[in-house]
C-alpha cells in the first residue's frame, strides 16, 4: 500500500464510544474485514513497533508470508496479534496517526477489544483466564487468614509452582501477589478523618478512596499511607462504603458482560458519594483509567458513569491540583536522594501530565528520573506460561534504566508493575510506591 501520511489529521484525538451492545460487534466477518484494514494500516506505518508485542507479532506474520502483504497472512493467525494485545493504548494515545477525527479512523486498542470480546462470546477462552481476572473471588478465598498463609507459601515454592505451571498455565517464574487476611478494610476499619476539608480549584477537599481488589486484600500498605499523606495536607478522606473489582480484568479478558454486572454495582455507591460531596480517586491507574475512560466509552449516555468520571483524579493529580492553589504542604523533613520512577501505561494515557514524578521533585535533595516504557506485566499478561517471556522482553529495558540510575528508590504508580520489575532487577530490592515515599519524605 501507499506509504501513509499525517495530512489531514491535526486535530485532537476524538474517542468514539464502544458500540458494543450492537449486534454487528460480534459479527465475525465483519470483524475479520476490519482486522484486515486495520492491519494493512499498520503494516504500511510501522510507527507502534516497539510499544508492545502485538506489533512485532503483526509484521512478522506480514515479512513471512508469501505475498509479504497482509492479504499474505492467514486469517486465523490474525488471533496471535489479538491475544498479545493488553489494552494499554498507548498506541492509541501517543503514536498512531490515524486516530479519530482521521478518515481512517482507526482505534486498534478497541479493535482488539472488539475481537477478544467475540473470542469470549464463542467459549474461547481459558479456565486459567476466567479464574485470573476474577479477582474478588479469588481475593475473598486466598484472603481468609489460614488459606492466605498456605496461598503465599505456594506461591513461593518451587515445586508447587512447576505444578501450577503445569495444571493452570500460570508461569513458575511469574511473581505472583501475596494476600494479606488483615486487609486495608480492616485496618482503617472506623476510621474518622480529623481533616477539615477546604476547596481548592478543581478539588473539592474531601476524596473517597475507592479501595480496589487489589490494593484491600494485596497490598493494604500504600492504602494507609494514602490517608496519612492526604490528611497531612488537610483533605478529608474515607473509604467508599464497599467495591467490587473495577472491571479491568474483565474488559481485558473481553468478558464486557461482566464489566457491566461491575458497573452496575459500584457507580451507584460512587454516584451516591459524588451527590454527598466527594471527590473520587483509586490507588491503582488501570481503575482510575476505568472509572474516568473505558466506563464512560462503554455506558456514554449513562448520567451516574459520566458523574463519576468528572468526579475520578488520578491521587497525585489531585495533590498537584491543590499545589497550585497554593494548598499543598511542602514541609518535608526526610530527602528521597534519587528515586527511579516508572510511569505506568495506564496513568500516561489519562492525559494529566507527569503529576507523580512533580510531587516527588517538591522533596528537597531528591531527583526524579522518570521512566516511560511499558513494564510489560500488564494485568494478567506477565503470569501467563505462553507470554511470560514476552513480558520479561519488554521489561528488560525498563529493568536496565533502574539499574543504571542507581537509584535510591524505585517504583511505579501500579504496584503490579514495581513487582514486575522486581522480578527483573532479582537483587533482592523491594518496589515502593510512590505515595509510600511521599509519606517517608513528611515523615508521618
Amino acid at each position: 500500500m501507499a506509504a501513509p501520511t499525517r495530512e489531514g489529521n491535526l486535530e485532537a484525538p476524538t474517542r468514539h464510544p464502544l458500540d458494543w451492545q450492537n449486534p454487528d460487534f460480534y459479527n465475525g466477518e465483519s470483524l475479520l474485514q476490519e482486522l484486515e484494514r486495520v492491519f494493512d494500516i499498520c503494516h504500511g506505518c510501522r510507527r507502534c513497533i516497539s510499544l508492545c508485542q502485538s506489533f512485532p507479532t503483526l509484521f512478522d506474520l506480514v515479512d513471512e508470508s508469501e505475498s509479504m502483504e497482509v492479504d499474505g497472512v492467514k486469517k486465523s493467525d490474525y488471533w496471535q496479534v489479538v491475544d498479545n494485545c493488553y489494552l494499554c493504548d498507548l498506541c492509541y494515545m501517543t503514536k498512531c496517526p490515524y486516530v479519530p477525527p482521521h478518515e481512517w479512523n482507526l482505534d486498534f486498542p478497541h479493535l482488539m477489544l472488539r475481537a477478544k470480546a467475540f473470542k469470549f462470546k464463542k467459549g474461547d477462552v481459558k479456565i486459567r483466564d476466567r479464574i485470573l481476572t476474577s479477582t474478588d473471588a479469588v481475593g475473598n478465598l486466598a484472603g481468609i487468614p489460614v488459606v492466605a498463609g498456605i496461598v503465599n507459601a505456594a506461591n513461593k515454592f518451587g515445586p508447587s509452582r512447576k505444578v501450577l505451571e503445569a495444571v493452570l498455565g500460570v508461569h513458575a517464574d511469574a511473581k505472583l501477589p501475596e494476600y494479606h487476611s488483615n486487609t486495608l478494610r480492616k485496618r482503617l476499619s472506623g476510621h474518622q478523618s480529623a481533616a477539615r476539608p477546604e476547596a481548592a480549584g478543581k478539588t473539592i477537599g474531601k476524596v473517597a478512596l475507592f479501595a480496589t481488589c487489589y490494593m484491600n486484600r494485596n497490598e493494604p500498605g500504600p492504602g494507609e499511607d494514602f490517608f496519612a499523606v492526604y490528611e497531612h495536607n488537610g483533605i478529608s478522606v474515607s473509604l467508599a462504603e464497599r467495591e467490587r473489582c473495577c472491571g479491568m480484568p474483565k474488559l481485558e479478558l473481553g468478558d464486557l458482560e461482566a464489566v457491566s454486572a461491575a458497573k452496575e454495582y459500584n457507580i451507584p455507591l460512587l454516584a451516591k458519594l459524588v451527590d454527598e460531596g466527594w471527590d473520587l480517586t483509586a490507588l491503582i491507574p488501570s481503575c482510575v483509567l476505568m472509572f474516568k475512560q473505558e466506563l464512560p466509552l462503554m455506558f456514554p449516555d449513562d448520567p451516574d458513569v459520566q458523574k463519576v468520571r468528572a468526579a475520578f483524579f488520578d491521587p497525585f493529580e489531585y495533590l498537584m491540583l491543590r499545589h497550585k492553589e497554593g494548598k499543598l504542604k511542602t514541609d518535608f523533613k526526610q530527602p528521597l536522594g534519587k528515586v527511579a520512577y516508572h510511569a505506568a501505561c495506564h496513568q500516561r494515557v489519562q492525559n494529566i501530565g507527569q503529576k507523580t514524578r512533580e510531587a516527588l521533585s517538591l522533596v528537597p535533595e531528591t531527583e526524579v528520573e522518570i521512566i516511560e516504557r511499558c513494564s510489560g506485566h500488564d494485568g494478567t499478561y506477565a503470569v501467563k506460561k505462553e507470554f511470560h517471556a514476552s513480558a520479561m522482553k519488554i521489561v528488560k529495558p525498563v529493568v536496565a534504566r533502574v539499574k543504571d540510575a542507581e537509584a535510591k528508590h524505585y517504583g511505579s504508580d501500579c504496584a503490579m508493575a514495581g513487582h514486575h520489575i522486581e522480578n527483573g532487577l532479582k537483587d533482592g530490592r523491594a518496589p515502593e510506591h510512590p505515595i509510600t515515599l511521599l509519606r517517608k519524605a513528611y515523615g508521618i
